[in-house]
């Protein structure tokens, strides 16, 4: 049974930093890129960051380059996303999803994670 499992969302004010933890099972892991996603009600759902299978190419969302790291622990089959000088603007739910391919190039996206909630306070 495949599972993508979201930690590390949570309320923060603006300036502040958090720590997206997506834990993967149920497929081969190293064979998928990884994307991080975010959702506003009444808005489209917007593509925050993705990495490669390797892990050697990065995308990140205009929005949220400079700001958001996105990493890969293939061996623990994990993604991160570091968010730092939040603002209220990413207030939204975000996923994490898995691609069977090797690049970030307009992938589509085979497995989603529940997401979790990021409140960023102004």
């Amino acid at each position: 049974q495949v599972q993508l499992v979201e930690s590390g969302g949570g309320s923060v004010q603006a300036g502040g930093s958090l720590r997206l933890s997506c834990a993967a099972s149920g497929y081969t892991y190293r064979n998928y890129l990884m994307g991080w996603f975010r959702q506003v009600p009444g808005k489209e759902r917007e593509g925050v960051a993705c990495i490669s299978r390797s892990g050697g190419e990065f995308y990140y969302g205009d929005s949220v380059r400079g700001r958001f790291s996105i990493a890969r622990d293939n061996a623990k089959t994990t993604v991160i996303l570091s968010m730092n000088n939040l603002k209220p603007e990413d207030t939204g739910i975000y996923y994490c999803a898995a691609a069977p391919k090797d690049r970030c190039l307009r992938p589509e996206y085979r497995y989603w994670g529940q997401g979790t909630q990021v409140t960023v306070g102004s």
